[in-house]
């Protein structure tokens, strides 16, 4: 175990603060009852023993007891070391009491910190809505409390807002599309016969309103992942959801002519059936998409020290790690990935949603031969 100097935690630093401020006031008596002992001459008395009285003279009258003495002795310097010697002994057995009793006042002191900080460690966007609560007397650490529960209270509803806000959006934004892709349909539908112009603009209109879709599904989709905590759970088998998503994806795959090598060992989660089936879909979609013709795709789930873990591995060009970093938050992609291949950028953020809803992490790495590797721990 090592130490640290100084110390590094509040109940040691008052705790040395109280042993230091005991020991000088001590060492400070010590030193003045040793100089007023030293400069101050001790007086002492000798009294006679009761009934004594001097012997009895023939012819004089008998003699009155004696009166008692007083003499003035001046301590040495011995004396006033042996005094000094005695009373370090007993300083430094109060200076041990005095450390225990500073480490136990501080540690009670500091308590109602300690729970704080471990309540505010629990919350997190999804519990925003816990409380401090912090009981007692009204002093400095119930007004710390009272404010971190007044900051944890507004963020929890400008969560909310940002949730709703990008709900209802999305939600409103379908009406409109929906009309465009009727008034496509209609004026494609005539009888008529259809002007080459006309056909090739509705094309493109409806390749603009598929992406539109696409990325309010996933609007919508991350907006329910990032507020899953009313939702129901059951029990899912990662090996199912990966099988489900490679079968559905069979037509892109032989396009591209990859090489699929999915293993999954009967790990299970408990969770969100949907959130999931999302999370594993979208993993493979990003494999698919970003991979080059000819090569390979990797799927494991397992579970390692306890925790199911889903990994899906991809070939294709080197990434920079700094890139890749960002990939886990909305609307980023690499490169030129942005404007010639199809997709919203939200794969991957809906993904760390799905795992920080479930209690787990995504891990994105750039493999150094190309391609990406993407971790889920659940």
């Amino acid at each position: 175990m090592s130490i640290r100097w100084p110390p590094q935690t509040i109940r040691a630093r008052l705790t040395l603060l109280y042993t230091s401020l005991f020991l000088a006031s001590g060492i400070a008596l010590l030193v003045l009852v040793a100089v007023l002992v030293f400069r101050q001459p001790i007086l002492v008395t000798f009294e006679p023993k009761p009934g004594f009285r001097g012997p009895d003279v023939p012819g004089l009258a008998p003699l009155p007891p004696p009166a008692p003495a007083e003499l003035s002795v001046t301590p040495t310097w011995h004396t006033v070391q042996a005094l000094l010697v005695t009373s370090g002994i007993g300083l430094a057995v109060m200076a041990v009491v005095s450390t225990a009793l500073g480490w136990a006042v501080a540690g009670r002191a500091l308590r109602p910190l300690r729970i704080m900080t471990v309540t505010t460690r629990r919350i997190s966007e999804r519990t925003l809505h816990q409380r401090l609560a912090v009981a007692g007397p009204r002093d400095e650490l119930t007004e710390l409390a009272d404010t971190v529960d007044e900051l944890l209270a507004r963020l929890e509803q400008a969560f909310e807002a940002q949730r709703r806000f990008v709900a209802n959006a999305s939600h409103e934004l379908r009406t409109p599309l929906a009309m465009m892709r009727t008034s496509v349909d209609v004026a494609v539908g005539k009888p008529a016969p259809v002007p080459k112009q006309v056909t090739v603009l509705a094309g493109k209109l409806y390749e603009g309103l598929d992406t539109a879709d696409r990325l309010l599904e996933g609007l919508l989709l991350l907006a329910r992942a990032q507020n899953s905590a009313a939702t129901p759970v059951q029990v899912v088998r990662l090996a199912d959801l990966a099988d489900a998503a490679v079968g559905a994806r069979a037509e892109p795959l032989a396009a591209k002519r990859l090489v699929v090598d999915c293993r999954a060992d009967p790990v299970t989660v408990v969770g969100n059936a949907t959130l999931l089936r999302s999370l594993v879909d979208n993993l493979v979609e990003n494999a698919i998409r970003h991979n080059e013709p000819g090569g390979w795709l990797r799927i494991r789930a397992d579970a390692r020290g306890g925790r199911p873990r889903l990994t899906v591995e991809n070939g294709g060009p080197v990434l920079d790690q700094a890139a890749v970093d960002l990939l886990g938050q909305p609307f980023q992609r690499l490169g030129s990935a942005r404007t010639s291949r199809p997709g919203s950028g939200l794969g991957l953020s809906i993904v760390a949603a799905v795992a920080a809803a479930h209690g787990g992490t995504l891990v994105l790495r750039a493999r150094p031969e190309g391609g990406l590797y993407a971790e889920v721990r659940l």
